[in-house]
C-alpha cells in the first residue's frame, strides 16, 4: 500500500515538471474575449443582425479549418501565437444610445475583463465608446461607423478598418462626374444641366449630420447645387413634410442617409408623393438591409446605394465567394455591406492578435500601428488594412475603398445589387435615369 502511496506520489511530481516545462503553446490556451456592442434592438436592429452574423461567422472561420476557404485564418484554427486560443465575441446591445454603449464599454472592461472592444455601427455610439477605451487604456477596432471625425480626435487606442463617409461621399460625386463623361456602363454621356441640382435628407444622429455637411462641401467642391437639405429623426412615424419639401425643389438627384426603418418609410413616402428624381441614392445603413429590399421589392430597381462589398465581387475575388457561399448557408441570403465590414473586423481583430502575441494593450498597440493585412486575404475589394499613425487620420484604414451598387431585376424576376460603380467593375448596364414613381 505504501509503495502504491510513493508510486503515485512521484507519477504527480513527474507530471508537474512536465507540466512546468511544457511551452506555453502546449496547454490549453485560455479563449482570448473581444466586446461586441451593436445595435441588436430598436431602429437599427436590422443592421445589428447583420452585424452580428458577420462577426460570429469570422471567429467561426477563426477557431476552426475550413480547407475550401482561401484566406490564413481559415487554417489557423486560433491565434497561433496565443498558443491557439480561440476568440471569443461577447456582444452587448447599445440600443442606438450612446450613454448605454459607454456603460456597456465599462461593464466588459472591469467585469467582463475582455482584451479589447470592437463596434459599434452608430457613430454616435462609437463616439462615447472609443472615450471610455481611451480611458482605460483599451484597445478599439472600429469595424462599422462612418463619420470622419472618428480618426481625427488623435487617440491611440482606436482603430478603424471601413473607409469613412469623405471616401464614401467621393465616390458618390465620381459616379456624377462619371455620368457627365459616358463612363457609367451603358449610358451615354448625361448633359450636367440634367443632374444639377441635389436635395438631401438625412437622420440627425451623428451619422447623417455629418454625411448632410459633406454633401454640401462635395457639391460646391464638383459644381452641383445643394436645393434642399433636410435632417430628421431616424425613429420618425411619418415622413410626409419631408418629402415634400424635397419634392417642391424639383431636384435631379435625392440623397439620403437612413437607417433600415426610415430608409423603408421614406421610399414608401417617395412612392406615395410620386418623386421622380433621375438619380435616387442611399449611403448604406438602411438602404443595404435585407428588410429594405424585402420590403420594398420592385419599388428599389433603379435605387444606389453605396457600400463596400457586393455579392457580385465573388465574380472577380475568389475568397470573396467562397465566404458568401458560407455565410447564405447559415444565414438564408448574402452578405451586405454591414456583415462584410464586422467580418473583416474580427478579422482585423485576429490579425492584430496573432502579430502582437500577447494580450497585453500595450503588446495589441503596437501591433495594430504596424499591421499589414493584404488584400487578397480579405473578401472586400480593398487593397489591404494598414491604420495610419500620422496625420489627421490617425488610426484609418488607409488602404480600404468604397462602392456603389444598383438593385436591378434579372429576367427570372430577382432583384439584387449589381456594381455601378467603379465603373471598370460594372457587372451590369446602368439604369438612368430612376423609373420614379
Amino acid at each position: 500500500m505504501k509503495s502504491a502511496i510513493r508510486l503515485g506520489m512521484v507519477v504527480v511530481s513527474v507530471l508537474a515538471v512536465i507540466g512546468l516545462m511544457a511551452p506555453v503553446g502546449a496547454l490549453a490556451a485560455e479563449a482570448v474575449k473581444i466586446g461586441v456592442i451593436y445595435p441588436l434592438t430598436g431602429g437599427a436592429a436590422a443592421e445589428g443582425r447583420e452585424l452580428r452574423a458577420g462577426a460570429e461567422l469570422a471567429a467561426e472561420i477563426i477557431n476552426a479549418v475550413y480547407k475550401n476557404i482561401s484566406m490564413d485564418m481559415a487554417k489557423s484554427q486560433g491565434i497561433k501565437s496565443l498558443g491557439s486560443a480561440k476568440i471569443e465575441l461577447v456582444f452587448k446591445d447599445h440600443e442606438g444610445n450612446p450613454t448605454l454603449g459607454a456603460d456597456l464599454a465599462k461593464k466588459l472592461i472591469l467585469d467582463d475583463k475582455v482584451v479589447g472592444i470592437m463596434g459599434c455601427y452608430h457613430s454616435a455610439v462609437t463616439k462615447t465608446v472609443s472615450a471610455v477605451c481611451e480611458q482605460y487604456g483599451v484597445p478599439m477596432i472600429n469595424d462599422s461607423s462612418t463619420s470622419p471625425d472618428l480618426t481625427k480626435r488623435g487617440f491611440k487606442w482606436f482603430w478603424r478598418t471601413t473607409p469613412h463617409d469623405t471616401t464614401f461621399t467621393t465616390d458618390l460625386f465620381n459616379f456624377l462626374k462619371g455620368l457627365t463623361e459616358g463612363k457609367a456602363k451603358g449610358v451615354k454621356a448625361v448633359p450636367k444641366a440634367q443632374i444639377q441640382n441635389l436635395a438631401s435628407a438625412c437622420e440627425k444622429t451623428e451619422w447623417g449630420s455629418n454625411v448632410s455637411a459633406l454633401i454640401e462641401s462635395f457639391a460646391k467642391e464638383y459644381g452641383f447645387t445643394v436645393k434642399k437639405s433636410i435632417l430628421y429623426a431616424a425613429k420618425s412615424t411619418d415622413l410626409s413634410s419631408e418629402v415634400g419639401s424635397l419634392k417642391a425643389v424639383k431636384p435631379d438627384v435625392m440623397l439620403f442617409a437612413s437607417y433600415a426603418s426610415d430608409a423603408i418609410l421614406m421610399l414608401k413616402t417617395l412612392k406615395a408623393q410620386k418623386a421622380q428624381p433621375k438619380v435616387l441614392w442611399g449611403q448604406d445603413a438602411g438602404f443595404e438591409a435585407p428588410e429594405f429590399k424585402d420590403t420594398l421589392r420592385d419599388d428599389i430597381v433603379g435605387v444606389l446605394t453605396r457600400t463596400v462589398f457586393l455579392p457580385k465581387v465573388a465574380s472577380v475575388k475568389k475568397v470573396a465567394g467562397e465566404v458568401d457561399g458560407f455565410y447564405q448557408k447559415k444565414v438564408g441570403h448574402s452578405l451586405s455591406g454591414a456583415s462584410a465590414r464586422a467580418f473583416t473586423g474580427v478579422q482585423a481583430w485576429a490579425a492584430v492578435l496573432e502579430k502582437a502575441g500577447s494580450t497585453k494593450p500595450a503588446d495589441i498597440q503596437k501591433a495594430a500601428n504596424a499591421i499589414k493585412i493584404p488584400a487578397d486575404q480579405l473578401i472586400v475589394p480593398w487593397q489591404g488594412i494598414q491604420f495610419a499613425t500620422s496625420g489627421e487620420d490617425i488610426g484609418q484604414n488607409i488602404l480600404g475603398s468604397g462602392m456603389i451598387g444598383q438593385y436591378q431585376k434579372d429576367k427570372d424576376g430577382k432583384i439584387s445589387l449589381e456594381i455601378a460603380y467603379p465603373f471598370d467593375l460594372a457587372t451590369a448596364n446602368l439604369i438612368f435615369p430612376f423609373p420614379g414613381y
